[in-house]
């Protein structure tokens, strides 16, 4: 289990994602999921016509199925990871938030890509693009990042709202390769402005990029609004506006809405052909990034 502040020591952030990837790849003997191989960062299954010359005989020895060496030059995924970093993403203040889940997942799967020298880049946004990188997969460039990763998860900026449509239709611009855009957001700016919100995110699958939406939601408090039932003082933390009641009052009009809202996000995305990953934060990372180990075994081929 990782401790709330570790990701807030300097230097901890690659070593908590090496952790979490390590224990990931290990996983997989147990995952239900077949044609994963423990080397997977190193392999690819045979394919027909592939050249023998490249099997791994020591592997398949071991594993009774042939796989392939990969080289540097058929690893050329381009990968963008885009996280929210708009106040209600330091939901809950205190413990472990959606953000520095974002951030670990991020990095772990920065891990993932490095293996395979694919090109990672990163974009942070609140009320706007706050960072946007460049998509490389050298060393140097993703030390880079973790640094970046670092600096956001020490300074959190109080009271910046969200514009996740804007930041998408920027993106789906800038992109001109097509990519793997991979995003962190809890997506609650878009409630109330879904026909917009969809349009955005149509535009990215317009432009061919393959596109993973990682929804970071609380769901104990922010789904299923488990709260007791004394007077509360509910505060936005983007906007600061300040509501008191009872959460008895409110629950069930709040659950009601809030699934139907995600259920209408969810059948756009399958629509889209969106992978839409739902990311309890307080759930273990193991359990959230499988989705997107099977999207990158599909993409690989």
């Amino acid at each position: 289990m990782i401790h709330n502040d570790d990701l807030l020591k300097p230097g901890n952030l690659e070593l908590l994602a090496r952790q979490v990837v390590e224990g990931f790849i290990t996983g997989l003997h147990k995952s239900p999921f077949h044609g994963f191989s423990v080397e997977f960062a190193e392999h690819r299954i045979y394919n027909v016509g592939d050249s023998v010359k490249n099997i791994d005989w020591k592997l398949f020895a071991r594993s009774d199925k042939m796989f392939t060496k990969r080289y540097e030059e058929e690893t050329n995924l381009r990968c963008q990871l885009v996280i929210d970093t708009s106040s209600s993403m330091y939901y809950p203040e205190k413990g472990w938030n959606k953000l520095k889940f974002s951030a670990l997942a991020a990095a772990s799967i920065m891990n993932l890509l490095r293996k395979q020298r694919d090109a990672v880049g990163l974009t942070f946004f609140s009320d706007g693009i706050n960072l946007s990188t460049e998509m490389k997969s050298a060393e140097s460039h993703h030390r880079m990042l973790i640094a970046q990763l670092e600096n956001q998860l020490q300074s959190q900026t109080l009271k910046k709202s969200s514009t996740i449509i804007p930041v998408l239709h920027e993106i789906a611009e800038k992109l001109h390769k097509r990519s793997l855009v991979i995003v962190f957001s809890d997506m609650l700016e878009s409630v109330g402005s879904s026909d917009d919100l969809f349009a955005a995110l149509q535009h990215l699958k317009f432009n061919k990029h393959e596109v993973v939406l990682f929804h970071t939601l609380d769901h104990s408090c922010e789904i299923e609004f488990n709260f007791d039932n004394r007077p509360y003082v509910f505060e936005d933390i983007e906007t600061g506006e300040k509501l008191k009641l009872f959460p008895s009052d409110v629950k069930e009009s709040y659950v009601r809405e809030t699934a139907s809202f995600i259920e209408e996000l969810s059948s756009k995305c399958r629509q889209y052909k969106i992978d839409f990953t739902p990311a309890d934060v307080a759930l273990p990372m193991n359990q959230i990034l499988l989705p997107f180990l099977v999207k990158r075994q599909k993409m690989r081929g």
